[in-house]
């Protein structure tokens, strides 16, 4: 208090002196109280120094003729010579069409269903088959995108599938070769997708509605409100801000739409539609050996998804949500 008053008297300059010491003693004083709890974030600081910082040195590589026997100082700069090989090859802009196509397919499609899951799983009674049906969204997330994929293979195939033999069968529809259309590709991408993660999705969505005053349900019932109003005016409104935030961090991925999928379920007949930044990077980057072309569409890629975080920031604020800023 005595150095309020002092510098209330001294001037602008003094006060803003005083209330930086302020705040850096209350920082020390926060630490200094929670140190334990300071420690535990050590191990997560330092991987994410480790593994997501420091290699961020090596998009220099993007701007220089790299050569493995020279090492990344020792290559010659050639400035921005990768990006207009990339911005003029055939191939990118076809890859960023499809790349920006599946994961726009993935946040219509794919993005509201936990959303929906959640809710109707918070709507039933019974506790046993609840808990039932959650163990049995969550088990594809464990499950390696090899297996799955495997699996995928299995039903669909046109000779021995039990999709196509159900087809057959039951409406007498000749064998669709799914995984080889153009047409059905992205469809069996998507809902493939979409069983592998929307259950565990589901975890978050689940917690935000258990932290809704259940005193609110109560007024709504006894106001004579049905389920369905419930959830329109009390679930939703109460789990939006989890949804804006979830929303805001998919967008940072909309360039980078993953491997493992993609690179399972495609074969040569759906390149057209199933090449994307992920696989053409493996092709060119590790099966061509032209790191510095690959790493120069990287760092576009990187920054396209900054971009893209930044603006879904600012969109969700101006509608009145909070952001991760």
């Amino acid at each position: 208090m005595r150095e309020k008053l002092a510098a209330a008297h001294a001037g602008p300059h003094t006060e803003s002196r005083v209330s930086v010491r302020l705040k850096s003693n209350g920082l020390w004083k926060c630490i200094k109280r929670d140190k334990y709890l300071y420690l535990m974030l050590i191990p997560i600081v330092t991987y994410y120094l480790l593994f997501k910082y420091a290699p961020m040195f090596g998009e220099i590589i993007a701007f220089k003729d790299y050569r493995f026997a020279e090492g990344i100082w020792g290559s010659d700069w050639v400035g921005l010579k990768h990006f207009r090989k990339l911005f003029g090859s055939p191939d990118f802009f076809n890859i960023l069409k499809n790349t920006l196509l599946l994961n726009v397919y993935n946040v219509v499609f794919g993005f509201p269903v936990p959303i929906i899951l959640a809710l109707l799983l918070n709507e039933l009674r019974i506790e046993w088959y609840k808990r039932l049906v959650q163990n049995l969204l969550y088990v594809p997330h464990f499950i390696s995108w090899v297996v799955l994929g495997g699996i995928i293979i299995a039903l669909l195939s046109p000779s021995s599938g039990a999709v196509n033999m159900a087809l057959h069968n039951v409406f007498g529809i000749e064998p669709v070769y799914f995984l080889a259309s153009q047409f059905w590709w992205p469809i069996v991408f998507v809902l493939s997708g979409i069983w592998h993660s929307a259950g565990w999705n589901t975890i978050l969505y689940m917690a935000a509605i258990t932290g809704i005053d259940p005193q609110l349900y109560e007024a709504a019932r006894i106001d004579g409100a049905g389920r369905i109003r419930q959830i329109w005016h009390i679930t939703l409104p109460g789990i939006r801000s989890t949804i804006a935030i979830l929303l805001i961090l998919r967008m940072g991925y909309m360039m980078d739409i993953g491997f493992e999928q993609i690179f399972i379920l495609q074969n040569s007949a759906v390149s057209e539609v199933a090449d994307v930044i992920s696989t053409y990077v493996y092709r060119m980057g590790l099966q061509n050996v032209q790191y510095s072309y690959t790493t120069a569409l990287g760092l576009f890629q990187s920054m396209i998804g900054l971009i893209l975080i930044v603006s879904m920031n600012r969109l969700v604020k101006l509608l009145g949500e909070k952001g991760l800023w």
